[in-house]
C-alpha cells in the first residue's frame, strides 16, 4: 500500500468526484488519501459531508468513509498530503483556472476534469488513445509556472468521445465534414432522476456551451504538438447539436461523415477494431482491453445495453451505412462519467505517471 501515489480529490462530494473515488476504490497505483471540498463540507468525514447524496450505483468504499473532508482553498495544506490531485471542483471557471494554477505551483500534478483550462495553450487536454504525445507540452506549461513537478493536464469534453475515437481511427481516409448529434445523459449535468424530475419523459434541445465544445474540442484533440505548440487540426470541419435526453448514463452521437479518400464500409469497421493506442501497448491499469468495438446489430449500441462496455471504458460504434448527401453515418455511444469523465481523468493520470510526469513526492 505504501508504495502507491497518494491521491487527492478536488471537489470530492459532487457527482464527479464521487465517480473518482469509486473508480479508485483498490486501484493499483493510486490511493485516495484526502477530500477536499467547499468550506461548508470541511471538517465533516466524508461520510457526513455527503449524507443522502450518494449518487453512484455502487456503495461508498469504506476507506474514504472516515476521511475528514478539507478546506479545497487551504492549498498548500492539501497539497502537503498528496503525491497528485484530480480536481472535479465546481466553482466558477476563472475560480477554477486560479486554484488549479495554485495547486500547480506547490509541485502538486494536477488531472482535471473541468474545462477552464482546456484551451491554456499549454495545458494538454488529452484522450489517452488519441492523442497522448500532447503531454509533451507539460515541459513548456512548468516554464512559465516555475514547477519542476507541478503542472495541470486536463481530460476534454465528455460527448465528444462518442465519436472523436472513430474520427481518429479513420483518420487515413481523411474525413473533413462531420455533423454531429449528441444525446447527452442527465448525469453530464451532475443529476439524476430523484434530483431532476422534469426530466423524466422529456427531452431539452439546449446544453448551454456544449455545442461550442463538440464543435472545437475534437480539433484540439486532434491536432499536432509542433515545436512546442498544439496546432489545431483543420479538418474536419465539425457542426453540432446537443440534446438533453432522460438517459441516467451514456451519451449516444448519431454522426453524419464526408471523407476525401473513400473507404468501403470493410475498410471503416477494420481500422475501428484494429485500433490501439498506448494504453493498450502498456496495459495501463484502467485501460480497456479493445478501445472501439463495432456492433453489427440494426439495433445498437443500446445505452441499457452497451454503456458499460469495458466497464464504461471502451466506445461502441454501430450502424455504420451510406449517406445520399454524406459519404457515411453512424452512431456512436460512451459513458459519460465513466470514460467522457472521472475514468478518462484516471487514464490520463496512468499515463503520466508512465511517461514520469508523475511521481511519489
Amino acid at each position: 500500500m505504501s508504495e502507491k501515489l497518494k491521491v487527492g480529490i478536488l471537489g470530492g462530494t459532487g457527482m464527479v468526484g464521487q465517480r473518482f473515488i469509486s473508480l479508485l476504490e483498490d486501484h493499483p497505483w493510486f490511493q485516495v488519501v484526502t477530500i477536499a471540498a467547499s468550506p461548508r463540507s470541511a471538517g465533516k468525514t466524508y461520510e457526513e459531508a455527503v449524507g443522502g447524496r450518494w449518487k453512484m450505483a455502487t456503495p461508498m468504499p469504506e476507506a474514504v468513509k472516515k476521511l475528514v473532508v478539507m478546506n479545497v482553498n487551504e492549498v498548500e495544506k492539501v497539497a502537503a498530503s498528496v503525491d497528485f490531485v484530480f480536481s472535479a471542483v465546481d466553482m466558477t471557471k476563472e475560480e477554477i483556472k486560479a486554484i488549479e494554477e495554485a495547486y500547480a505551483k506547490t509541485e502538486t500534478p494536477v488531472v482535471s476534469n473541468n474545462s477552464a483550462h482546456r484551451w491554456t495553450p499549454d495545458v494538454p487536454m488529452v484522450v489517452p488513445e488519441i492523442n497522448p504525445e500532447h503531454m509533451g507540452i507539460i515541459e513548456k506549461q512548468r516554464e512559465r509556472l516555475g514547477t519542476s513537478r507541478g503542472f495541470i493536464a486536463v481530460k476534454p469534453n465528455c460527448s465528444i468521445q462518442s465519436y472523436t475515437p472513430a474520427l481518429k481511427a479513420w483518420e487515413e481516409f481523411e474525413p473533413y465534414e462531420v455533423v454531429a448529434t449528441t444525446y447527452q445523459a442527465i448525469s453530464g449535468a451532475g443529476k439524476n432522476f430523484q434530483d431532476w424530475p422534469e426530466m423524466v419523459e422529456n427531452i431539452i434541445p439546449y446544453i448551454g456551451g456544449e455545442e461550442e465544445k463538440s464543435e472545437r474540442e475534437p480539433l484540439r484533440v486532434l491536432g499536432k504538438l509542433v515545436d512546442g505548440e498544439i496546432q489545431l487540426a483543420k479538418e474536419p470541419v465539425i457542426t453540432c447539436q446537443c440534446i438533453r435526453v432522460p438517459v441516467l448514463n451514456g451519451h449516444t452521437a448519431a454522426v453524419f461523415v464526408k471523407f476525401r479518400k473513400k473507404p468501403t464500409k470493410e475498410q471503416l469497421i477494420e481500422k475501428l477494431v484494429s485500433y490501439r493506442g498506448v494504453p493498450q501497448q502498456l496495459g495501463l491499469p484502467s485501460a480497456p482491453e479493445q478501445f472501439i468495438r463495432y456492433m453489427e446489430e440494426d439495433n445498437r449500441p443500446q445505452v441499457q445495453l452497451d454503456v458499460d462496455y469495458e466497464r464504461g471504458m471502451g466506445v461502441s460504434i454501430g450502424r455504420i451505412r451510406p449517406d445520399h448527401v454524406y459519404d457515411w453515418k453512424f452512431v456512436g455511444l460512451s459513458h459519460n462519467t465513466v470514460r467522457g469523465a472521472a475514468g478518462g481523468a484516471v487514464l490520463c493520470a496512468e499515463l503520466l505517471k508512465a511517461q514520469g510526469y508523475i511521481a511519489k513526492k
